[in-house]
């Protein structure tokens, strides 16, 4: 049965200027803008806009404290413009951070117990790569067997831990942990290898520190039903549990996001279209690289998007 999936993308997609065709143009995503700056209690508008009086606008945006908020308030505004239009999908899914914009899409988050969370998650997740600085790295090239071997040889020989964080696409991998674990594991592979500039070792063990104050901001919200399957990341697959849906989300600080193996759960269940909802053209490159050229991708980003998508819609209805 054919049906649409909305993707949500996580942190590294962001960019000034975020949002703000989506403000200009529609009353429903300025509302929902606006709304964040009361919740968070700062003025994220002027941080996704680039009109904060900041030195260096990027900079300030690339903040792990303020991207997390931002990415998810510029997802849930498209989102809000859809909503009006009874524009729906079948399935949704989230790259990292995306996780708690696709379950507030699906109804299973409010906006502003949303938005909390991933400030939270954002605050920990900072504070943690200061407690255990560590460091990611891309993999190109290489198996995923390959890749996981090559991080436990590398753990195993001692002086600290590494591990796959992120399965993006064949071929595309990231790993994270430790410093010296992460160069071991990288002269290991038979790969090419780009150390990523980050502020912490993203899903794995060196989030320890987040794991206990994200567990109380997780039990502190309501998780409803979502309207539509959900994929999660740790597991690459659907549920609509609320009590999973909260234990995975505090896996998910340490554990791998399997988003390959998750798009070709979403085909194999019937997606024949993929919409990526937020910031930037990643995840439409993603679903490219696991499911094929043919696959159909298009992203809501900007105003036009959205207007271009809700009228391809209409025009097929």
């Amino acid at each position: 049965m054919a049906a649409t999936a909305y993707l949500f993308p996580g942190q590294g997609a962001q960019y000034v200027g975020m949002g703000q065709s989506l403000y200009d143009a529609y009353d429903e995503a300025a509302a929902r803008i606006d709304a964040a700056n009361e919740v968070l209690g700062f003025d994220l508008r002027a941080l996704m806009f680039g009109t904060a009086d900041v030195d260096d606008p990027k900079a300030a945006l690339t903040a792990t404290e303020v991207t997390q908020p931002a990415l998810y308030t510029h997802s849930l505004a498209a989102m809000a413009v859809l909503d009006a239009h009874d524009v729906a999908p079948s399935m949704v899914a989230g790259h990292s951070l995306g996780e708690y914009s696709a379950l507030a899409a699906a109804g299973a988050l409010s906006f502003e117990d949303g938005l909390r969370l991933v400030r939270r998650r954002g605050e920990l997740m900072a504070e943690a790569g200061k407690q255990r600085p560590g460091t990611m790295a891309a993999v190109l090239g290489a198996d995923d067997e390959d890749v996981e071997a090559a991080c436990t040889a590398a753990t195993e020989a001692g002086n600290g831990v590494v591990q796959p964080a992120n399965f993006n696409a064949p071929g595309q991998i990231v790993i994270s942990g430790d410093v010296e674990a992460v160069e071991r594991a990288s002269e290991r592979l038979d790969a090419r290898t780009i150390p990523l500039s980050v502020s912490g070792a993203f899903h794995s063990p060196l989030m320890d520190y987040a794991r206990e104050g994200l567990a109380s901001a997780l039990e502190a919200v309501t998780i409803s039903k979502p309207q539509c399957p959900v994929y999660l990341n740790v597991t690459a697959k659907p549920t609509a549990d609320p009590d999973e849906i909260r234990q995975r989300l505090l896996d998910q600080l340490q554990s791998p996001v399997r988003w390959a193996q998750l798009l070709r759960a979403m085909d194999a269940d019937g997606a024949t279209r993929f919409v990526e909802i937020g910031a930037g053209s990643v995840l439409q490159g993603l679903v490219k690289r696991t499911l094929g050229r043919d696959a159909e991708r298009q992203g809501v980003d900007t105003a036009d998007d959205c207007a271009a998508f809700i009228d391809e819609l209409a025009a097929s209805a």
